[in-house]
């Protein structure tokens, strides 16, 4: 038996899930950030 399509699939589930993850903290850090400098502002 072949295990290198059971292989393949789990990285590129790791890959794809790393990526997810990568670009939600990015949006999430940037709103964040957004909105730190908004509440600086209004001081």
């Amino acid at each position: 038996m072949n295990h290198w399509p059971f292989i393949a699939a789990a990285y590129a589930l790791t890959i794809i899930g790393t990526l997810a993850v990568l670009v939600a903290s990015f949006v999430r850090m940037r709103r964040a950030e957004r909105q730190a400098d908004a509440l600086t502002r209004r001081d």
